[in-house]
């Protein structure tokens, strides 16, 4: 997205510098992972755009995608992030299936809720559905002993619906102010009756969606899609805090960042083991993460190249990529310096230090 383009959605001279919009990613623009492609969740987890997490309790009911379907974003978005239902599913009382995004403590710290400071937020997106009703969401604390359902009515299917929620900040309970879950934001696309509480009041209680609300899952092929996801201090909805494409990829390169064929140095410290393989990371993380790889790395030293599919031990930090990778070729001296590249084949690390 360019400049220009960012600047016309805002409407306004400039990109803003601070941080009213405490959700991340909010115009559903960064999908690291998958650029674009369908995935469909089998387990809780971050299989979709940045920061929006997916907790279901059975596999393969949903398939999400940015952009699913192909319908037109409402004015202001280019994004959105699309759920389409694989099946007409019975939700059970311990079932549930939602979106969420879980706010890092540090984030909304100055919010003073579990005191009686607690400042008020208001919660707004933007919604279209193929179904019509009473849909649900919540706001959590980490340990999910504190609740706020709460609900929205979307009253003309396949239209973009603006939803503005007020709620009053908890002023009890414990709510985290450091690199834990500070709030967690949910949006049911199904819930049973065990995680759905009383619409628009705080609750002593883990509840995910109000009573009642809308399955999207109940219903084969119904499609749900969300965007301009904002939650932010005070008792209005303001406009969307659209940040630059480089701010945005930033904030969400600190829970996880997708390196593609990147270059690494390392040295080799027998035959087979590449020590302390190193790289680092673009912004600091939330905390040491959980390096996947896929693909195939080739490694080279002096004149000989080796592949590997795998690591072994990691060392990695907050601020950098660190991994001994072993290999099944003895064709390295220790000593040598090697350095990671792409030949005929490509690799992925995905960095994970989701909440």
């Amino acid at each position: 997205m360019t400049t220009a383009n960012i600047l016309s959605q805002l409407g306004s001279p400039g990109v803003s510098t601070g941080f009213k919009n405490r959700i991340i990613n909010g115009a559903m623009v960064i999908d690291q992972r998958n650029a674009g492609a369908s995935v469909t969740p089998t387990a809780i987890g971050y299989p979709t755009v940045d920061r929006f997490g997916v907790y279901v309790s059975s596999a393969s009911k949903f398939s999400l995608q940015q952009n699913a379907g192909s319908v037109t974003p409402p004015v202001g978005f280019t994004n959105y992030l699309g759920a389409t239902s694989l099946a007409a599913t019975s939700v059970a009382s311990g079932d549930y299936y939602y979106l969420s995004q879980a706010i890092e403590g540090y984030n909304v710290a100055d919010l003073g809720w579990g005191t009686a400071n607690a400042k008020t937020v208001t919660l707004s997106f933007q919604v279209y559905s193929s179904l019509t009703g009473t849909f649900g969401g919540s706001l959590r604390n980490s340990a999910t002993n504190r609740s706020y359902p709460f609900s929205y009515t979307i009253s003309s299917a396949n239209t973009w619906t603006s939803i503005s929620i007020t709620i009053a900040g908890d002023t009890t309970g414990t709510w985290l102010t450091t690199n834990g879950t500070g709030i967690l934001v949910t949006f049911s696309l199904g819930m049973g009756s065990t995680y759905s509480g009383t619409a628009g009041a705080w609750a002593s209680g883990n509840y995910a969606s109000a009573t009642g609300a809308t399955s999207v899952v109940g219903t084969n092929g119904a499609t749900f899609y969300i965007t301009g996801v904002q939650l932010e201090v005070g008792t209005t909805a303001t406009n969307f805090d659209y940040r630059s494409y480089g701010t945005e990829l930033a904030l969400c390169q600190r829970y996880c960042y997708v390196a593609s064929n990147p270059m690494y140095v390392g040295t080799v410290y027998s035959s087979t083991v590449i020590s302390h393989a190193s790289s680092p990371f673009p912004v600091t993380m939330r905390a040491t993460p959980t390096t996947t790889l896929t693909g195939t790395i080739t490694w080279q030293a002096g004149t000989n190249s080796i592949s590997a599919t795998s690591l072994s031990a990691t060392y990695s930090s907050p601020n950098a990529f660190d991994s001994d990778v072993t290999t099944s070729s003895s064709s390295f001296s220790a000593g040598q310096c090697a350095i990671a590249r792409t030949n005929s084949s490509t690799y992925t690390l995905i960095n994970s230090a989701e909440l």
